[in-house]
């Protein structure tokens, strides 16, 4: 019996004011496991994402979820399970970060159970935390809502490696308590020891799929892409 796919995208092509950015694109994320999308810079990984989180139209094709073909603008499939964490740490520079989480779908308790680093930091202005630290509360507040599908693109931009760790962990932890993990990610050494599966773009086309442990242990083919 085939497996239900969380989230997926079926022969996709998207882009931007009728140019396709990617093309063909096949991909499934299924509950309990992290895929890692990576390719170099233009490859297509952020327009991939935003098209299956409902911010973009596909230009051909189309994405589903759990199973079903979706149409829905990105509100909509929040409302319905998805959750989307962008590398632009979407938080509310003027409110504290205890009120930033009461914003959130899910509760305080649920978000610092998360991230306790935070706790300390419940009476500060969020414009007033490390870029780090507002990355956590971005996400913090995602994960306390219990998404059944998690789109996080690009969240290590301009973080320090041990900030990087922490945060997929908290998405390893989320994909473990039976989330599906779509993830764009540049730190690629360090997404690959936390998916599961790995698709490469490039320029727009889906080059290379597979386990982590078989990408691993042939670096080659995933050298290739980026070069």
């Amino acid at each position: 019996m085939t497996k239900t796919a969380a989230i997926a995208a079926r022969g996709l092509s998207a882009g931007y004011h009728g140019a396709a950015a990617v093309r063909d694109i096949e991909l499934e994320v299924h509950a309990g496991e992290v895929v890692l999308l990576a390719g170099a810079n233009g490859a297509g990984k952020t327009t991939t994402l935003m098209t299956l989180a409902g911010a973009l139209r596909p230009l051909t094709g189309h994405t589903e979820l759990r199973g079903r073909r979706c149409a829905e603008p990105v509100h909509r499939r929040v409302r319905a399970g998805v959750g989307v964490v962008t590398e632009k740490r979407v938080v509310f520079n003027q409110l504290t970060v205890a009120e930033n989480l009461t914003l959130g779908r899910g509760d305080t308790a649920t978000a610092l159970a998360h991230f306790p680093e935070l706790e300390k930091r419940l009476g500060v202005k969020a414009g007033l935390l490390s870029g780090g630290e507002q990355q956590m509360l971005s996400l913090a507040r995602v994960l306390a809502a219990g998404p059944s599908v998690i789109l996080a693109d690009e969240l290590s931009l301009g973080l320090a490696p041990i900030v990087v760790n922490r945060l997929l962990a908290a998405l390893r932890a989320a994909a473990d308590a039976g989330a599906a993990v779509l993830l764009v990610e540049q730190h690629v050494r360090l997404a690959l020891d936390t998916a599961d599966r790995a698709c490469f773009l490039q320029r727009g086309q889906l080059a290379l799929a597979g386990t982590t442990d078989a990408i691993k242990q042939d670096p080659s083919r995933m050298e290739a892409i980026y070069l």
